[in-house]
């Protein structure tokens, strides 16, 4: 998706040498781009499940409330826990 975007964005400013209006979109394009999907992806991913694969990236997004500050801190908890039994040999102490 944001190879997509990222492409749109030069085309767009290619068009935009004769005519400025390109460029507004362009800009609103970037704009757009870093607003929502570069910031938020690890929020659009999933919101459940997971695993170790979103327990380093969700640590940058910010939980709406409290409740799912908890909520995600035990489930990060509860796999660190499962794997320290699973895998004994392969935890760094």
């Amino acid at each position: 998706m944001g190879t997509l975007i990222v492409l749109a964005i030069l085309v767009l400013a290619v068009m935009g040498i004769n005519s400025p209006g390109w460029w507004l979109l362009a800009a609103a394009l970037i704009y757009l781009y870093v607003r929502y999907f570069r910031v938020g992806q690890g929020a659009s991913g999933s919101s459940s499940g997971g695993g170790a694969s979103s327990g380093s990236s969700s640590s940058t997004r910010m939980d709406s409330d409290y409740h799912a500050y908890r909520r995600r801190r035990d489930r990060l908890a509860k796999w660190e826990r499962r794997y320290r039994r699973e895998r004994p040999w392969n935890v760094k102490k």
